[in-house]
């Protein structure tokens, strides 16, 4: 069965290699590159390569190569037919039949592209003529250099109705050809067919090959218009093409990231001050398709708009719209620029140096959003607190990917917890001073069952530590199966209320029949005993001596699997040695975090006189 060549094209890019193979085989990023073991022979060093960049993977140990349907063949026994139908099912895409029509089809794209290339080609000899004159100067005026202009290839559409169109067609194209194209406009009210670009500085669009698939020209004239864009195309759909996207490949996985900017000749002011990887959309936000193809390219793209309202506003609109599409690793970052000024400003003021310092202090993601949630919502009442926290927990809820948005709403409520505090401690007057308590004694003499009663008491008494610590809280074991209710049903809760106070906590136990254990947890010999636990503790040294309990209920259940997998070890079940390592580096994790507090100072949590 045959295929056009260009869907096969559009599905690999879709796809995304590294994600295809990371859903079998365990990567790590390696500089451009991702690495790990092998899925076609047994060995215990990686020698397997992906190269997202290059569209291939690579074993140095058995030979192994190829691209997204070699592997989906190889690992799932399919032929090219049915490896191609299942990615584009995954993909979301229908596979086009090349029957003759279809055949005919992609001899027509393949003939659009020919005459492309051709009018790029063209546009570039203009420039360098006597008709480029004023072009020219354009550009020396803005500081592209010669060799600048070539690389980007750079043109000029002459102030003629039918310049390019006369050499195009004196070339063998068509004037249907050119109208497909984009490249020629043909008005229905019957009047002659005119070259859509005139008297603009042109700048060809190319994909992801680098081939020419579209032109933005920007008037050098009086126009309507500043900027004009080829229309939409069967080689060009704005909201799926990036601007300088064929050049900044190499230079972005050689730099680990990839700058956005506005317009082409941001694009071009940073690659004359020595910055390739950058791109632009084509005046549009970003899509969800543009922001696919920056996360090939860069975990972590950074947005430089302009320092404008409309620049402002087009970086709250990405920032929305990648939200639902947040995975592990790939999101974000922000780089403002100053009011009024555009990349091309800051080159000129400052050069290299000056970009450098700007995109090495671009926010993350989550810092963004926090800082327009505070922009755009006053927070002087209980009420407008309320509606800020809302709006920051809307835009949690919109994050597909589970543990993304687990720690997005972890974040944005630890951040309006402190944020409450700060304005309480504020609120005191200057000569508030905070009442230090004692500090506890080491829990090492608590027996289980206290241990385990002191964990939930802290959480009853201090909500926001649910928050903080919803995803350790939720693994730790509890022997005790009521306070294991207890502490489900908290967690419950926490999902369906954006805040809880003790009183919430109360009634929400209540409700489900667990005023009983929610009273024993209240007993003075727990609290008096242990102070980090009662209501008027501290949140630092509630907080404190929680983690100091909750490692050492981590610590306990993983020595008895270690003591197991030891014994299983030792009756000659091989299997057992992974576990057992495993266990041992947990084992480790947890005193190094208990060394690094002893060091720090931290007091831990247990027992207080």
């Amino acid at each position: 069965m045959a295929f056009d060549p260009r869907f096969l094209d559009e599905l690999k890019a879709r796809v995304g290699l590294a994600d295809l193979i990371g859903r079998r085989v365990k990567l790590r990023r390696h500089g451009r590159e991702h690495t790990g073991l092998c899925p076609f022979h047994t060995e215990k060093t990686p020698s397997f390569t992906v190269s997202e960049d290059k569209g291939f993977y690579h074993c140095f140990g058995c030979g192994a190569h190829g691209n997204a349907y070699d592997f989906v063949i190889r690992t799932e026994n399919l032929s090219f037919p049915e490896a191609v139908e299942k990615l584009a099912q995954e993909a979301g895409m229908s596979v086009p039949r090349l029957t003759p029509e279809a055949r005919a089809q992609a001899d027509r794209l393949s003939s659009l592209a020919e005459v492309m290339e051709r009018a790029a080609a063209w546009f570039e000899s203009e420039l360098q003529g006597r008709a480029g004159q004023a072009a020219r100067e354009y550009l020396a005026q803005r500081g592209v250099a010669a060799g600048t202009a070539s690389e980007f290839r750079l043109g000029f559409a002459p102030d003629r109705p039918d310049a390019l169109s006369q050499a195009l067609l004196a070339r063998g194209a068509t004037q249907a050809l050119l109208v497909e194209a984009g490249l020629v406009a043909l008005p229905d009210d019957g009047r002659d067919a005119y070259d859509r670009f005139r008297n603009r500085l042109m700048f060809p669009i190319a994909d992801r090959r680098g081939r020419v698939i579209a032109f933005g020209g920007r008037a050098l004239g009086e126009a309507r218009a500043k900027y004009l864009n080829s229309p939409e195309t069967p080689l060009f759909h704005k909201g799926r093409a990036l601007y300088n996207l064929g050049l900044a490949r190499e230079a972005a996985a050689a730099a680990g990231t990839v700058v956005v900017v506005e317009g082409y000749m941001d694009v071009i002011a940073l690659a004359g001050a020595g910055l390739r990887h950058v791109v632009a959309p084509l005046g549009t936000a970003l899509t969800e398709d543009q922001m696919h193809l920056l996360w090939r390219l860069a975990p972590e793209p950074v947005l430089c708009l302009d320092g404008d309202q409309a620049g402002r506003r087009a970086a709250l609109r990405a920032a929305e719209r990648a939200l639902a599409l947040l995975k592990p690793g790939r999101s974000l970052r922000f780089a403002e620029l100053p009011s009024g000024q555009d990349p091309d400003d800051l080159v000129r003021q400052g050069g290299r140096r000056r970009i450098d310092e700007l995109l090495a202090a671009a926010e993350p993601l989550a810092d963004f959003l926090w800082r327009w949630a505070l922009a755009s919502h006053r927070a002087d009442t209980p009420e407008r607190k309320a509606e800020l926290e809302a709006a920051l927990m809307a835009q949690v809820r919109s994050i597909a990917d589970d543990t993304v948005r687990s720690y997005y709403r972890r974040d944005f409520r630890d951040r309006f917890w402190t944020a409450q505090r700060g304005a309480a401690g504020r609120g005191g007057g200057p000569g508030r001073r905070r009442r230090l308590a004692p500090p506890p004694r080491p829990p090492a003499a608590v027996d289980p069952s206290m241990r385990e009663q002191v964990l939930i008491a802290t959480l009853i008494h201090h909500p926001e530590l649910l928050y903080r610590h919803e995803e350790e809280l939720a693994q730790v074991m509890l022997k005790d199966p009521d306070l294991a209710l207890v502490r489900d049903r908290l967690l419950a809760a926490m999902v369906d209320h954006a805040t809880l106070d003790s009183a919430a906590i109360r009634r929400q136990l209540t409700s489900v029949g667990l005023a009983k254990q929610a009273d024993r947890l209240s007993d003075r010999r727990i609290t008096d005993l242990h102070r980090f636990a009662r209501q008027d503790a501290t949140i630092d040294d509630a907080e404190a001596g929680f983690l100091q309990a909750l490692r050492l209920q981590q610590k306990v259940a993983l020595e008895a699997e270690l003591e197991d997998a030891v014994s299983e070890l030792a009756q000659g079940d091989e299997a057992a040695w992974a576990r057992v390592r495993s266990l041992r580096e947990q084992l480790d994790q947890i005193d190094q975090i208990e060394a690094v507090g002893i060091v720090a100072g931290v007091p831990l949590a247990g027992p207080s006189g």
